[in-house]
């Protein structure tokens, strides 16, 4: 593990290197790569900040805090506000919209209030919800006082509101057409992803923690130094 994480914080700078400041004619094999690798150093304070960064982004609450308070490496915000981040991220996944909904506005308002695009999926996705449940007349509230201001000022979310809203047609939504488009549990894992990117985002935070970056670009490196005198 020790090395591994040394060999981390070569990988940065050598891609660095590599995009920034290409060298023509530069030849990496897998020889000189190996020694390169044994060659390089981290502190073990950098170390803790990895694994710090990691565990807030991915929302290891309760291991982060344990970590802190092990290591004295203290993250870059606050642990609470990566529980509430989780709290968002977890209600959209169970259907809570609009749990998520007044959370993300205690946590930071403007999140949603500067980021239409974000707030008409985020509404789509209550208003689905509705639907599910068989709201049908909050729904169609939200639709037509939420959700159809905003697609006739951006014309290109119609199409998507117009399929919605057709399910209230249908005394059963499953019997209509294209039900599993709209209805398909998987959206609700995918607009927690999206609202959890915008999250990180407004915190000054990668949407990808540093060490699964490092690893996108160790994989990289390794692939482009299997072959014997691969020019990188």
């Amino acid at each position: 593990m020790e090395r591994t994480i040394r060999q981390w914080d070569f990988l940065i700078a050598l891609f660095t290197e590599l995009v920034a400041q290409p060298v023509p004619g530069w030849l990496i094999n897998r020889d000189n790569w190996k020694k390169r690798l044994d060659g390089v150093e981290i502190g073990e304070e950098d170390m803790k900040v990895i694994v710090m960064n990691f565990l807030v982004v991915e929302g290891y609450v309760e291991v982060a805090e344990t970590f802190r308070l092990a290591t004295g490496t203290n993250p870059d915000i606050d642990i609470g506000r990566v529980a509430d981040r989780m709290a968002v991220k977890t209600a959209l996944q169970n259907g809570d919209v609009q749990a998520a909904i007044e959370k993300l506005n205690d946590m930071d308002p403007e999140i949603l209030g500067t980021n239409r695009q974000l707030f008409f999926r985020v509404q789509l996705q209550r208003l689905i919800e509705l639907i599910r449940n068989r709201n049908t007349e909050e729904a169609l509230a939200c639709a037509k006082e939420v959700l159809a201001p905003i697609a006739e000022e951006h014309r290109n979310f119609l199409p998507v509101l117009e399929k919605t809203v057709a399910l209230l047609a249908f005394e059963d939504p499953s019997n209509c057409p294209f039900e599993g488009e709209v209805l398909d549990i998987s959206l609700r894992s995918s607009i927690a992803t999206i609202v959890n990117a915008a999250i990180l985002k407004s915190q000054n935070l990668d949407k990808v923690s540093a060490l699964q970056y490092l690893v996108k670009m160790w994989i990289w490196a390794q692939t482009n130094c299997e072959l014997e005198d691969s020019d990188i």
